[in-house]
């Protein structure tokens, strides 16, 4: 009889819940969860989104005109003009018959894939460790894992080249020096952000699974994997369009097979006579990071605040 009447009494409260969100959503100036809106944060985001929109709109009129007309006026000119702007598709039509960046796409693709998923595959079982196994040296090692993070990888382009290249190992300008290269790189960021996002997962799960028998494999599989999906998703976004920019790894170590932003910068010539091609080339080479972002973007800003306040 207890049990039907706590049962009762949870869904009263769920239902009345719902039905309070119901009103606060009705209610002008309150957000869902009964708090004020701030016009002033929603005015300032509205500002914020315009000015970083402002730049991507005129590259985008841009790739529609001519070098002429770039270079006699400004794009702001097209927009308010649009019926007396020489528009043309030329500059794509070039992007496309006058260079490789269809084979740069396909090794992009090839790079960022696996320079994705290994570092978060890997960061995600050491974070797994430095949250819910104790070890000698912990802290510390944990401590030179995030020092990492304030070393630039230039330092590191030489003696990388040293030991990747024909006196070393000899796989510089394949993609596996790519791929470790871009793993070794996003590894300390992707530990620290993971380890922060683990350390607010119940506890009580854990004890749960290791009273039931279950290895720290399983656990990590079974329970902590599929929770930390947010953070996972977060970091994999932003380490996709980390690789997929990246200019300098793909130039110095993958001479071979040229990703698209290299044959973008090939588009420019050695005297910008081609710089009208770039923002062409530019939109190109965003189709894919976009549809990564939107894909996954209602866990971006869950998975990187998650961890902000307990660590």
């Amino acid at each position: 009889m207890s049990d039907r009447m706590d049962a009762v009494m949870v869904a009263e409260g769920a239902h009345s819940e719902k039905a309070q969100r119901r009103q606060y959503k009705r209610t002008p100036g309150l957000m869902a969860d009964g708090r004020r809106r701030s016009w002033t944060a929603i005015v300032t985001m509205v500002l914020l989104s315009v000015l970083w929109t402002v730049p991507t709109v005129g590259l985008l009129v841009a790739s529609f005109r001519t070098r002429d007309d770039t270079v006699a006026s400004g794009w702001w000119t097209a927009v308010f003009n649009p019926f007396e702007a020489g528009w043309t598709l030329d500059n794509y039509e070039r992007v496309f018959q006058g260079s490789d960046l269809g084979e740069g796409f396909v090794n992009s693709v090839v790079v960022a894939i696996p320079a994705t998923v290994i570092p978060i595959l890997f960061a995600a079982f050491a974070a797994y460790a430095f949250t819910f196994m104790n070890f000698r040296g912990k802290d510390v090692l944990f401590i030179l894992i995030v020092a990492l993070l304030v070393v630039p990888i230039q330092v590191a382009f030489q003696p990388l080249l040293n030991l990747l290249g024909p006196r070393g190992v000899g796989i510089s300008g394949d993609y596996l020096a790519v791929w470790l290269l871009h793993t070794g790189f996003g590894m300390p960021l992707a530990i620290y952000t993971i380890r922060n996002y683990m350390t607010t997962l119940p506890r009580t799960v854990i004890e749960s699974a290791k009273i039931d028998g279950a290895s720290h494999f399983q656990t990590f599989w079974r329970l902590i994997l599929p929770m930390s999906v947010p953070v996972l998703a977060a970091f994999a976004i932003l380490q996709f369009l980390w690789v997929w920019n990246d200019l300098l790894i793909a130039k110095l170590f993958l001479s071979k097979n040229p990703t698209v932003i290299v044959e973008l910068q090939g588009l420019l010539g050695a005297q910008g006579q081609g710089k009208e091609l770039l923002t062409a080339g530019a939109f190109v080479s965003m189709v894919l990071p976009m549809l990564v972002f939107f894909t996954l973007q209602r866990y971006f800003v869950r998975g990187l605040t998650a961890g902000a306040v307990k660590g």
